[in-house]
This record gives C-alpha cells, structure tokens and sequence, in this order.
C-alpha cells in the first residue's frame, strides 16, 4: 500500500511538472510568434509536441507556422516541405477532434498554399476540400477571422475567373465551386470586423474593392494598411506590394 502510495504521488508530481512545462513553452513560443521570430516559434511549438504530442493548440500553430515559412522559401523543394508538414500537422489535429474550429482552418490554408502553383483539375478538386474545412471552421467559430480570410481569399480566387475559363473548366472537370468577388468583399469585411491588425486581409480587400470597381474603397484600404505597425514577417513584403498597387490606382 505504501509503495502503491509513492507511485501515485510520483506520477502525479510528473504530469504536474509536465503539464508545467508545457505551459511555459507555450508561452515563450506564442512570444516568439509576436516578435516575430517564425522560424524559433516553430522550434519551439515542436518542443512542446515532444512532451504533449496530442496538444491541438500547438499542432494547429505548427502548421500555421509552416505554412506561412513555407511561402518565404525561395527552394521549390523546401517549400514543398513545409507545406506537407503544414497539412500533416492539421491532419493529425482534426483525427484527435474533427470540429476544431482552427484546426479545419489551418487545414485549409494548407490546402491553399499547396494549390497555388497548380492548374486544372486538381486546383479545382483542391477548392472544393478548402471550401469543406473553412465551412466547418466558421460554423463551429464564427469569430475566427483567419477563417473568415481564407473564404474571401477563396471567393475572389473564383470569382476571378473570366467567363472562357470557367466555361473550360466545366467541359474539361464538370461542376466547379461557385465563387464572386461580393462575397469575397463581405468575408474579408467580416474579418476586418474581428480583427482589425491582419494587415494580409487589407490588400486582399483592397484587390477585391478594385475588381468591384470601389475605387475609393481599395486606395483607403492600402492606406490603412500602410499605417498600421507589422505583426507577422509577411506584413514587410505585404505593405511593399500595397505601395506598388497604390502607385498604380492612384
């Protein structure tokens, strides 16, 4: 009894240490991130997997993470890399709970990251799974803004297509997924309504204000936009891209 005793105040100090430890690196990667400091957030996400493989907050950030490094990288092949890992991260996420709101939204821009250089029907097979897991994200959490991103990125992606291209790509693959730059607007408005810091979301508005032919509207957004203080390692590259739009349209 005594042993048994021991055993058990033993284990429990070592899940307390544990969940302890956790905690802490959690913290410190989450300030990584804020930095940002992409790359020692990713290690340090991955540290916290290694004591708590089952952490669904660190597997979703491990594969934001990825997906946003992997985009930077210049080598096709790391790219490549990275973004399996982003969508193995998010894979194994949604097996331990299906309807996480973030999880399904991770997966999502995984998905869209992996279908960026690709044509035809596996870009068209690719947007119809982003539409299942960003529907699912926004269902189970109508606040997620990111997610709310995604679908407006996935809207005006589609609803770009001109009409020769769309009439092609149903003879060629059948259905497609309908997609208009309104609904665009109305998502990327909606995420600007949550949060109002992603600087990524400003220019895609923008763009799509411009394709509406809401002048105003898209040269106020880039301006906003250029006002606001960088929060991501992207945000650089984003404004550089909104002050050669902004040249352009004015």
């Amino acid at each position: 009894m005594k042993a048994l005793f021991i055993f058990f105040w033993t284990s429990l100090f070592f899940i307390s240490a544990s969940a302890q430890d956790v905690s802490i690196l959690i913290k410190s990667a989450d300030k990584l991130e804020a930095v940002p400091d992409e790359k020692r957030a990713f290690i340090a996400f991955k540290e916290v997997l290694k004591l708590q493989p089952t952490n669904i907050y660190s597997l979703n950030k491990c594969s934001e993470l990825c997906s946003r490094i992997g985009q930077r990288q210049p080598d096709k092949i790391v790219r490549d890399d990275y973004c399996a890992a982003a969508k193995t991260y998010a894979g194994i996420a949604l097996r331990l709970d299906p309807e996480n709101a973030e999880a399904n939204c991770v997966m999502a821009i995984a998905l869209g990251n992996s279908s960026m250089n690709k044509s035809g029907k596996e870009k068209i097979n690719t947007a119809k799974e982003i539409k299942k897991y960003v529907d699912k994200s926004i269902k189970n959490d109508p606040q997620n803004f990111k997610a709310w991103h995604v679908f407006g990125r996935w809207n005006y992606e589609l609803g770009n297509l001109n009409i020769i291209e769309r009439s092609a790509a149903r003879l060629m693959y059948g259905s497609i997924p309908q997609g208009s730059i309104t609904e665009a607007i109305f998502a990327f408005e909606k995420c600007n309504s949550i949060s109002n810091g992603f600087i990524l979301n400003y220019l895609e508005l923008a763009k799509a204000y411009k394709k509406n032919d809401q002048d105003d509207k898209a040269i106020a957004s880039i301006n906003k936009m250029l006002s606001m203080p960088n929060n991501t390692e992207d945000d650089a590259a984003i404004k550089k891209e909104g002050k050669k739009l902004l040249k352009q349209w004015q």
